[in-house]
């Protein structure tokens, strides 16, 4: 949905507020370091990716005189999961549909704002883009912005003038961005999205800093051995696929999970899962299917392959590995190793030396029945007969949610431990029926080969956790329950404390060492963006972000439980200091749909049956499974539109609400809308059988 803007363009009056202390030279060599704090100069705070703050002026000690300093309410936002950046007493975040704002770190006053247009370029991509982003990134005076339709824009940090822009994708694909791009060496990288739209192959690409021309491109599977190969990791790779999977796109996609490496002068990459999931249909004969599912080093300056480690061989469950990548010296007897530290979705923690990509130790996070352990000779798992549903079904832990998704991990030096908002949930695997053989890759739609929220899923289907992991034992040191299940990242500090959000809306410090809750405040909505923490003037503040979003809301019930309903809790940016004393801003309760019942529609089970496949393919993204809202968009079981069919084809046809980001189907049919209808009215009055039952 498009927002109301009083301003377009950026504030350039407001510019001479931005910062009284000297310009940092964010850099390389700036980002390589924890530095003094002051600043959170990248999305892991630096390059390490640990997000971590040696600033200890808030501690265990102190924390609970912790209050707020000032908010900004942001009207007509609606996701807000990205990290903000603070340089030089200055903030910087991206928002709905990558709107930009900068404002000044210590009083919340705004100082400049941009706005990309997106929906004015989105065109068909639209209807699979999500409007979130997870945050811009500062080098050398530059703020990097990427945009879900696929764009790089570098703006002037000091005024948000746009400096240049650069289109990273096709736009006649169904390919998008939601990640933060990653700067190095006078460059910027960032990968892509849509395995689940398109036949996509996945890649990414570093462009020049100054300029926004490309600089290398490094694709995650190979393409058409016909055309020949991009290059030898290609050739490489062709040899674990099998059947003619190009045709299918193959994957890959980086969407997230993106680490510089300064100390080996490399690029790590987190690899997404197959095009599509299911490896029965896109390499037919087996095969480990490179570089799915992976962590590929690249060398920084030329995109050149390094070594590859892959955590699930052909991978069929949308077990991607585009999660965080931390950096850190871990002991291991007694040596210091340059390791990494990676939890992906499926549910094991790994621990690999850097320099070569060499596995020293996996073991299990969370609840896992896909596999059995990690062979730590071969480095490959070891995998539960019938998992794959060879036989058209299976239930198997973690989900294609993962037992850890995007939301990032911290690393304490201090403790030695890792911090990780871990899921604990079922997956339940279905391609009974599907003519596997007959199957095409979907364009502008969903489809990942298996069936595909076709059913709501139940508020109780999933727990949640925030789980202190030490990497060297690989053992839990502590946990704390947190409400299922789409709860944010972690930020940790030299005072001893663990900042996160939750589905709740409650922002929680924890003592890093025990566990024990310090502090906590209500901020009024479900939290999805990670906490920072900065300082000015020599006052620590810790800053939240306020919106919830992202794609765990599209599990109906799920997400619904927590009663952020669209349109109705604000959207805010929150400070916190010591001895803040402003009143904490009001904020409306709880609310849930209120589902429509219209006695004289007759429901067609055959008809709502045809409508739960189309709805399946072009709306549960935004509207939920099983028709429950978790908020990312109205509740249709609850929404006057679709009760006529001429206020249902204005909308979903004629593009009524398009300026709002609701996209345009001008190719479905009256008996299309008409099918929909049924469904949606079946849901609707399921959902109050249910109620009145209970």
């Amino acid at each position: 949905m498009q927002m109301f803007r009083l301003a377009l363009a950026p504030v350039l009056a407001l510019v001479a507020g931005l910062a009284s202390a000297a310009d940092t030279v964010v850099d390389d060599r700036y980002l390589a370091n924890h530095g003094d704090g002051a600043n959170w100069a990248a999305y892991g705070h630096d390059s390490s990716e640990q997000r971590y703050s040696p600033l200890d002026q808030i501690n265990t000690g102190n924390v609970k005189e912790l209050g707020l300093a000032w908010a900004l309410d942001m009207p007509g936002e609606r996701a807000l999961i990205g990290t903000p950046l603070a340089v030089d007493g200055v903030l910087y975040f991206t928002g709905t549909w990558s709107y930009t704002r900068a404002v000044d770190a210590k009083t919340g006053k705004l100082l400049w704002e941009y706005d990309p247009k997106v929906i004015e370029h989105a065109g068909d991509r639209l209807r699979i883009m999500w409007e979130s982003n997870k945050g811009p990134a500062y080098y050398k005076g530059k703020l990097v912005i990427s945009t879900v339709d696929g764009r790089l824009v570098a703006l002037d940090a000091k005024t948000g003038k746009m400096l240049w822009e650069t289109m990273t994708i096709d736009p006649r694909r169904a390919y998008y961005i939601t990640g933060a791009p990653k700067v190095f060496r006078d460059k910027v990288i960032i990968g892509n999205g849509g395995t689940e739209h398109e036949a996509a192959r996945g890649y990414v690409t570093a462009y020049d800093i100054e300029t926004g021309k490309q600089a290398w491109r490094f694709y995650i599977v190979p393409g058409n051995p016909a055309e020949g190969f991009e290059d030898k990791a290609m050739e490489m790779a062709a040899k674990t696929w099998t059947g003619e999977w190009w045709k299918y796109g193959g994957g890959g996609n980086v969407w997230n999970g993106i680490t510089y490496d300064p100390e080996f002068n490399q690029v790590l990459l987190g690899t997404g899962n197959g095009s599509p999931w299911n490896q029965k249909i896109r390499s037919p004969g087996g095969g480990d299917n490179l570089f799915l599912c992976s962590i590929v080093a690249l060398d920084a300056d030329t995109g050149a392959y390094k070594w590859h480690y892959q955590t699930v061989p052909g991978e069929t469950w949308d077990y991607n590995s585009s999660m965080d990548i931390v950096l850190a010296d871990l002991k291991y007897g007694g040596q210091t190793i340059k390791a990494l530290m990676h939890a992906p979705k499926n549910g094991f923690f790994y621990v690999i030396n850097r320099a070569n990509g060499e596995l020293l130790s996996a073991e299990k996070f969370g609840k896992v029945t896909w596999a059995e352990r990690i062979d730590l000779k071969t480095g490959r798992p070891v995998e539960i007969k019938g998992a794959r549903y060879d036989n058209g079904e299976a239930m198997v832990w973690p989900s294609p949610v993962g037992a850890h998704s995007w939301h990032p991990m911290s690393y304490s030096p201090q403790t030695g431990l890792v911090y990780i908002p871990a899921i604990e949930m079922a997956g339940v695997f279905v391609d009974k029926g599907m003519d596997l053989k007959a199957w095409k890759s979907p364009h502008f739609h969903v489809d990942p080969g298996v069936v595909f929220a076709t059913a709501d899923t139940p508020k109780d289907w999933s727990t949640a956790s925030l789980l202190a992991w030490d990497p060297v034992k690989q053992q839990k040191v502590w946990s704390q329950p947190l409400p299922p299940n789409w709860n944010p990242g972690t930020m940790v500090t030299k005072g001893n404390l663990v900042f996160q959000g939750r589905a709740d809306g409650e922002l929680v410090a924890y003592d890093a060492t025990s566990g024990a809750k310090l502090w906590s405040v209500n901020a009024g909505s479900g939290l999805t963006a990670a906490p920072i923490t900065y300082s000015v003037d020599g006052k620590q503040y810790v800053a939240q972000l306020v919106g919830w979003g992202g794609a765990g809301l599209l599990t109906g019930s799920l997400a619904a439980q927590h009663g952020w309903k669209y349109g109705v809790h604000p959207r805010r940016l929150l400070t916190f200091a010591l001895g803040g004393k402003a009143p904490m801003p009001p904020s409306p309760p709880p609310a849930f749909a209120k589902p429509l019942d219209v006695p004289d529609f007759k429901v067609d089970d055959k008809l709502a049956a045809e409508g739960l496949a189309l709805y399946a393919k072009s709306c549960v993204q935004c509207h939920g499974s099983g028709v429950v809202s978790g908020g990312t968009a109205p509740d249709l079981r609850e929404s006057p539109m679709p009760l006529t069919l001429a206020g249902f084809k204005s909308v979903v046809v004629d593009g009524g609400r398009l300026a709002r980001g609701m996209p345009k189907f001008a190719e479905i049919t009256d008996g299309e809308l008409e099918r929909l209808q049924h469904y949606i009215r079946q849901q609707a009055r399921a959902s109050l059988a249910a109620a009145a039952a209970h």
